[in-house]
């Protein structure tokens, strides 16, 4: 029975990305706007090779810059071969969780 389960909250402090199919997806938000985003990362396509480090073969690095602000957000990060996060830093914002997100783009649709 699925409904008595206890919902798992995501920490953030772990590992920000949520995995949907062949993607990884982060919700985060401007530390000067307080502008929300969502960037879905396509596995095998957005990550770059790591050859130097056999421990950590994926990064990302990635500017993203939203449509209120001229402010910069730089997320960066490594995962393993598995794509588990290792390390990351996102520069300029702050993660926030699915639920968050939604939650404001409910309340900015009406």
């Amino acid at each position: 029975m699925w409904f008595f389960q206890r919902r798992k909250v995501k920490n953030l402090a772990v590992d920000p990305f949520y995995r949907e199919g062949n993607t990884l997806v982060a919700y985060f938000k401007c530390a000067k706007c307080g502008e929300y985003f969502r960037s879905h990362l396509r596995i095998g396509y957005d990550f770059i090779n790591d050859y130097d480090n056999p421990s950590t073969p994926y990064r990302l690095d990635k500017i993203y810059v939203g449509s209120k602000c001229p402010n910069k957000l730089h997320l960066t990060a490594a995962f393993s071969s598995s794509y588990k996060v290792r390390s990351f830093s996102l520069e300029g914002g702050e993660f926030v969780t699915r639920e968050e997100y939604e939650q404001h783009t409910k309340e900015a649709e009406k």
